[in-house]
């Protein structure tokens, strides 16, 4: 009988891949911070199942959460019906979100929060009268999805979707700030985004960014006065602020969300990824009040969007129990000892031959390579280490679990500095 990896390279097309995967490792199960493979080997999960697996795998809260949800009712449609789980959700989701953010629609998937933000954004304007404010203005650097409204806003570059170009929606980008997480930003350094936003106020629906954080498209940590300096512009221009913490959402950065490093709030606040503890896919994004208003008085008097499996039951059984496990705040402790251990573990990468630079915030750890990486060569040195770390293009990154131990954190950064030493 062919191997697991043999029957899925047949028919199964996995993410960012040719049509048959190669390297490809089959999971047998999972429990904790490990994945444990077909052929027994045990694996550190360096990457949190992409970000979202905060508490680890099969946490008996969040199992038994949705043992109990399947018994009662497992899905029923959003529309025109509501339920407990998802009320409860919402409630919980408004409160401790920045402040102003009152109304949350639920969705799928990041991506889809993302497309529902943009679609919001303009159908805000519209809603007022306002019909030429179609575009957004958004950073270089930027990664926000990849359904098509989501590609037009990532990085054209290292946002993976330089093939689609022709055919998405043209926004305005603006230069990365250059100034990193903890350091200032003068009026020189913040020039070109002002002058951009100056310029093109009148055609914008608002402002588009990963707040502190920018992940897939380059793992850059940004001057928190950066994105308070952006709010006060688009308050200044009456601009919606959109904020994408699909990736920072639930504590990955040591707060609980990567605006409270700037204490601002958006306008508009897209969250997946961790929400459900990475046990079910789903994601949420927020509005205030003002803008779910807007949207209710103008003309058609509703919002045009409206997912199959939007509030489905068992996420929601899934979300709530994981946001029971955050509501101590335990988590931080967690956050900022493996915050510590990766600044010390990962920083004698920064001497090898390789190596770029050497970043970490909160539960993320990046070494810069100065060249890609050759996935055919590094993604099996990587199991043979013990750990599972998925590097793409120059990046080598950790996001470990909040519970990892300080052993896990060690194995991952030694495998790291292993696999990053053999690179010339």
């Amino acid at each position: 009988m062919s191997s697991l990896v043999e029957r899925d390279q047949k028919v199964v097309w996995h993410p960012y891949a040719p049509p048959a995967a190669s390297p490809l490792f089959a999971v047998e199960r999972a429990s904790g911070v490990r994945l444990v493979l077909e052929d027994g080997r045990e694996l550190v999960d360096g990457m949190s199942s992409w970000w979202s697996t905060i508490h680890g795998y099969r946490h008996p809260h969040i199992e038994a959460a949705l043992e109990a949800q399947i018994k009662k009712m497992p899905h029923v449609m959003f529309g025109g019906l509501t339920h407990e789980g998802a009320v409860r959700l919402c409630e919980r989701l408004a409160e401790r979100s920045p402040e102003g953010l009152s109304r949350v629609f639920l969705s799928d998937s990041g991506s889809v929060a993302v497309e529902i933000a943009i679609k919001m954004a303009l159908q805000f304007w519209q809603s007022r009268g306002d019909t030429g404010r179609s575009r957004l203005l958004t950073l270089r650097g930027g990664y926000h999805g990849d359904t098509f409204g989501a590609m037009a806003v990532c990085d054209p570059v290292t946002g993976m979707h330089t093939l689609f170009e022709d055919t998405l929606a043209r926004h305005v980008f603006v230069p990365r700030p250059e100034q990193r997480f903890g350091e200032s930003c003068s009026d020189a350094d913040f020039a070109p985004i002002e002058s951009a936003l100056r310029e093109h106020a009148a055609s914008l629906a608002g402002v588009i960014l990963e707040p502190i954080v920018q992940g897939a498209g380059g793992m850059w940590f940004y001057s928190a006065e950066v994105l308070q300096r952006i709010r006060a512009l688009c308050d200044e221009l009456g601009l919606l602020l959109i904020a994408d913490e699909i990736a920072t959402g639930f504590g990955r950065t040591g707060r609980y969300f990567a605006c409270e490093h700037a204490g601002i709030s958006p306008d508009i606040l897209c969250l997946g990824k961790a929400l459900t503890g990475g046990t079910m896919t789903m994601a949420a994004t927020l509005a205030s009040e003002d803008v779910a208003q807007a949207m209710g008085e103008g003309d058609p008097g509703v919002f045009m969007h409206g997912p199959t499996f939007m509030g489905n039951p068992l996420a929601c059984a899934a979300a709530n129990a994981s946001l029971d496990l955050l509501e101590d705040g335990s988590w931080q402790e967690g956050v900022l000892r493996i915050e510590a251990q990766l600044r010390e573990e990962l920083e004698p990468c920064r001497a090898l031959p390789a190596v770029k630079d050497v970043r970490c915030l909160g539960a993320i750890g990046v070494v810069e390579l100065h060249e890609p990486v050759d996935m055919s060569v590094v993604q099996p040195a990587f199991v043979e280490e013990g750990i599972w770390i998925r590097p793409f293009g120059e990046l080598v990154y950790t996001m470990p679990p909040f519970v990892s131990e300080p052993e896990d954190v060690r194995a991952i950064t030694r495998g790291i500095h292993a696999v990053v030493s053999t690179i010339r």
